[in-house]
């Protein structure tokens, strides 16, 4: 019986190693807002290496929130520096957390939490190898912005 028990564990353990390998993305970091209330002058900052300028990659959005969050849209305003600090995105992104007819939540959910990724730099093309950040600010006409849990970016490299 101990035998099949440790069996287990291990062929558990080899699955779940095996699918939680993703060698397409090259960096992915959420922030938890403080007090689930998102306030303006709190604008995440993530910063991460490109080694290969030559591929192209897609950045995401991760977005957490309550239930009780009050919009059915977010608006957020991000900026992409690079390694010599000039600015080389700037744009403001809407995204949908809820259905604006229904008011049903959308994304991934758990009860009263959902998630959602969004695809807001496509197909994008780093000038150099280097360091760069990546700033969010919430966008919305409430400050603070209750109902949004964490923040966070996802970078890809496209495979060819």
């Amino acid at each position: 019986m101990m035998m099949q028990v440790r069996w287990y564990f291990y062929l558990v353990f080899f699955i779940a190693a095996l699918t939680g390998c993703d060698k397409n993305r090259i960096f992915e970091e959420n922030q938890d807002i403080p007090n689930n209330n998102w306030q303006i002058r709190n604008a995440p900052q993530f910063s991460f290496t490109i080694e290969d300028p030559q591929a192209s990659y897609n950045i995401y959005f991760n977005i957490r929130n309550a239930l009780f969050y009050e919009f059915y849209n977010l608006y957020v305003r991000a900026e992409l520096t690079g390694p010599d600090k000039k600015t080389l995105h700037v744009k403001l992104h809407e995204m949908y957390l809820m259905d604006k007819v229904t008011g049903r939540p959308l994304g991934d959910g758990s009860g009263d939490i959902f998630d959602h990724q969004f695809l807001a730099i496509k197909n994008f093309k780093f000038p150099q190898a280097g360091a760069y950040q990546l700033r969010l600010k919430q966008y919305m006409r409430k400050d603070p912005l209750p109902g949004i849990m964490a923040i966070g970016i996802r970078v890809e490299k496209i495979a060819p």
